[in-house]
């Protein structure tokens, strides 16, 4: 699992990424909303926690960049403001969860791991699309303007991850990583065997998986160029 943490209270910020890594988490940490931001939008993350109050771009704000960019990530917020007013407005705004400080950091733990497990249940959809793509994460069933097309799991999770994450590059490492876990040293030549796969496919689709060289792979809808 990976993790992005946007806390600007450094302290915690480095208790809490060292709690991830000792529960083999990959947790990136930054500390203002700027930042945060940037990764959210150029980065793949299974969880991404947010303190609402951040210096640059609020918490809140990269929320809303994140929802109206169509990406499905889990979003926890963090916020030291217990009022039902602010709950609201961030499950408004699409978070999933939020936790209220002080809080337990075995919760904290609990609920990062549940939002990470199958981010799909947290949006009860048992399907993503994208341009003329329609998948079903439940059976792997691939629809192409309607047209039924059967996948394997590692096809499946791997287009999953490109349609949770349209127009964004991403790197080879990260699919591995995402993708085959710690199964990914033996398996280097697995991204580009199972991108060979897709794009076979996918070959009736506007939709193309295009190699951006010495970085990774991207989806792409080729009726917006």
């Amino acid at each position: 699992m990976r993790v992005l943490l946007v806390e600007d209270e450094v302290s915690l910020a480095a208790a809490l990424g060292k709690l991830f890594e000792k529960n083999n988490i990959l947790c990136d940490v930054v500390h203002d909303g700027t930042e945060g931001k940037l990764l959210s939008e150029n980065d793949v993350y299974d969880v991404i926690i947010l303190d609402i109050m951040l210096p640059g771009v609020s918490g809140l704000e990269i929320l809303k960049s994140i929802r109206d960019s169509g990406k499905n990530v889990p979003v926890l917020l963090l916020t030291a403001k217990d009022s039902t007013v602010d709950k609201v407005k961030g499950l408004d705004m699409g978070a999933d969860d939020y936790l209220v400080k002080p809080f337990v950091t075995e919760e904290l733990l609990a609920r990062v791991r549940a939002l990470g497990r199958r981010p799909w249940e947290v949006f009860q959809n048992s399907s993503v699309s994208y341009a003329d793509l329609n998948l079903n994460i439940n059976n792997g069933e691939l629809t192409v303007n309607g047209e039924p097309i059967r996948l394997t799991a590692k096809e499946s999770q791997l287009l999953e991850m490109f349609i949770r994450n349209p127009g964004i590059t991403i790197s080879k490492e990260k699919i591995l990583d995402r993708i085959w876990g710690f199964e990914s040293m033996a398996m280097e030549n697995s991204v580009e065997i199972y991108v060979h796969y897709l794009r076979k496919k996918l070959k009736k689709s506007r939709a193309t998986i295009r190699t951006i060289r010495g970085l990774g792979y991207v989806l792409k809808d080729t009726a917006n160029g």
